[in-house]
């Protein structure tokens, strides 16, 4: 499958402000934006909440022992397509 570049503009603080927020969740603004097109088009809509403010969020909890998981096994460096090779192999 080949690979596009998307491009969009936004206020600078917006960006910095969002970075800051996935740095928090483990995450990077470019896997999150690829999370989110992958997810809204699995569910055919916006299928997930994740809020800072709640304690205990289960979303963000499991990202957070997704990412120790991958730390742990040499995952984290995975691109998308690895991932999704590796849920399909799962699925079989």
């Amino acid at each position: 499958m080949a690979s596009v570049l998307v491009q969009f503009r936004t206020e600078d603080t917006e960006k910095l402000k969002s970075i800051q927020i996935l740095e928090r969740l483990g995450l990077s603004l470019p896997t999150y934006l690829r999370m989110c097109m992958s997810r809204l088009n699995q569910e055919n809509g916006v299928p997930f909440s994740m809020k800072l403010e709640e304690e205990n969020n289960p979303g963000i909890l499991a990202l957070e022992r997704a990412g120790r998981i991958a730390e742990e096994y040499g995952l984290s460096d995975m691109t998308l397509d690895e991932i999704n090779e590796e849920i399909a192999e799962a699925r079989k």
